[in-house]
């Protein structure tokens, strides 16, 4: 398998060159020539994560031996790097719905689940390219692909890692987890902007010929952590697929059975590897799209109208607020039959007149994949409220962006089909919100007295890896301008 760019898909090059430099040089983003067909994977239910993700990842990186991935997946996932025996568990909330839980790696969000092991595969690539230059990871976060990518790169061997996230788009909780990470070749910055500001310059700089032309000179080369890079996105398929095993496992569905995925979306990387699962053979009958109020998305479904000109809120569930979802340009490749000529004329238009339009045979494409809705603040919030008052169940706020479309597309369209609604954080990351949900007060005060007194408040357990970080000191205190990045990237070399 080869893979190719989505503005050239004349390009071909092997799996690790495409992790290796994360973004092509034209500006598209790697896909592979063909998706592969998971054949006998009924033959996995009962096994574990690790077996599950070594039968996935070796259709997408043949250049990896068997031993080697075996390696990668044993060293992100196994010796009790997840606090969960399985993983990535799925509940049962009732026989309409399942939830699976992405939140129990070193970071408590669902980044864990990709940015384990793609350190482990760059450095196996950067062996395989024999190449002589350091890698600069640079990273744009709404929240927690920052701290997943510093702890994932941590000390790696001839890697740096600057992480930029916009200053006052976070929750108290994730900026504290990125301020004071640990490791020596580890930088982190916030920026005077949102989270698309931060993503657009990081783009920017990945496609500088100076930038380029500086690393070079330093004896580093670019790549990336965020889901631009496949290396990031092809583990997340592997959850996917798991989940299957695990809903025909615990009898919630027969083998072969179809059900739903509702997925929380910002960057459009966690429901595309849903796609690209279904793509496979799993049979996922209706992607769910789930937006907060940056509903950019949900209109774009519904008129196949992609426009970043609307005003950007901040809201309770922080990680999805996003205008320009990156992995759609995977999406709308895929779905054109790979015509790299009209993906780069919409991505011209969106970079020049701040929106595009899909024509009718990918709409009616979309529509018949996808079902999609937004949830409000106010709406996120009653949502975590009656989740726990009806089965217990506590959710951050994306989780519960998720559960209550889910609730609004049930009651729509009257589709029972079992639906796996997709965790993607710990609530103990967003405790100031989460209590307010449950009790209608303002959560004010120090973080970690808010999580205390949601622990006593719902009597659930603090995970150890946050409340560990009340003793670590702050390391990161630079803010600055989105202009400025640019030179933050230079201080980083030296």
């Amino acid at each position: 398998m080869l893979y190719q760019s989505t503005r050239n898909n004349k390009l071909r090059i092997r799996s690790y060159e495409a992790i290796l430099k994360g973004i092509s040089d034209d500006g598209g983003l790697f896909v592979p020539t063909e998706t592969p067909l998971l054949e006998n994977v009924d033959n996995l239910i009962g096994s574990s994560y690790c077996d599950c993700a070594k039968f996935v990842l070796s259709k997408f990186l043949p250049d990896f031996s068997a031993k080697e991935l075996s390696a990668c997946i044993r060293g992100a996932y196994g010796d009790l790097k997840f606090e969960s025996e399985s993983v990535a568990p799925v509940r049962l909330l009732d026989r309409q719905q399942s939830v699976l839980e992405l939140w129990h790696g070193p970071t408590c969000a669902f980044k864990d689940m990709a940015l384990q092991i793609l350190p482990r595969l760059l450095v196996k690539c950067m062996e395989k390219s024999q190449c002589d230059q350091k890698i600069l990871i640079l990273v744009a976060t709404s929240g927690d692909t920052g701290k997943a990518a510093l702890e994932g790169f941590k000390d790696v061997k001839n890697t740096k890692i600057l992480v930029f996230y916009p200053s006052d788009g976070v929750s108290k909780m994730q900026k504290l987890q990125m301020i004071t990470q640990e490791g020596s070749n580890v930088r982190v910055c916030g920026i005077d902007g949102n989270f698309d500001d931060a993503q657009s310059g990081v783009k920017r700089i990945f496609n500088s010929p100076d930038m380029k032309k500086a690393l070079d000179d330093s004896g580093y080369s670019f790549s990336s952590a965020n889901s631009i890079n496949w290396g990031r996105l092809v583990p997340q398929i592997v959850y996917y697929v798991y989940s299957y095993l695990q809903l025909v496992d615990n009898g919630t569905i027969r083998p072969g059975g179809g059900f739903n995925v509702c997925v929380p979306t910002g960057n459009f990387g966690n429901i595309l590897a849903a796609y690209y699962a279904k793509k496979m053979g799993i049979p996922i009958k209706k992607l769910i799209c789930a937006s907060n109020r940056n509903d950019v998305l949900t209109e774009f479904l519904n008129t196949g109208v992609y426009n970043k000109r609307r005003e950007f809120y901040n809201t309770i569930s922080p990680s999805m607020d996003i205008l320009v979802s990156s992995n759609l340009e995977r999406l709308i490749f895929d779905l054109s039959g790979y015509d790299d000529e009209y993906v780069q004329s919409l991505y011209k238009s969106l970079s020049n007149r701040g929106y595009f339009e899909v024509h009718g045979s990918i709409l009616d494409r979309l529509r018949s994949l996808f079902a999609c809705g937004s949830s409000t603040d106010d709406e996120t919030r009653q949502t975590i409220r009656n989740t726990f008052v009806e089965f217990g169940y506590l959710m951050d706020p994306h989780t519960s962006v998720a559960e209550n479309v889910y609730r609004k597309y049930r009651n729509d369209t009257g589709d029972i089909t079992h639906t796996l609604i997709v965790s993607t954080a710990s609530p103990y990351k967003f405790p100031a919100s989460v209590l307010s949900a449950l009790d209608g007060g303002i959560g004010s005060g120090d973080e970690f007295e808010l999580i205390r007194e949601l622990s006593a408040e719902t009597d659930t357990d603090i995970p150890a890896r946050l409340w560990s970080l009340r003793n670590k000191p702050v390391r990161f205190e630079r803010v600055v301008k989105k202009t400025d990045m640019d030179a933050e990237v230079l201080a980083c070399l030296r």
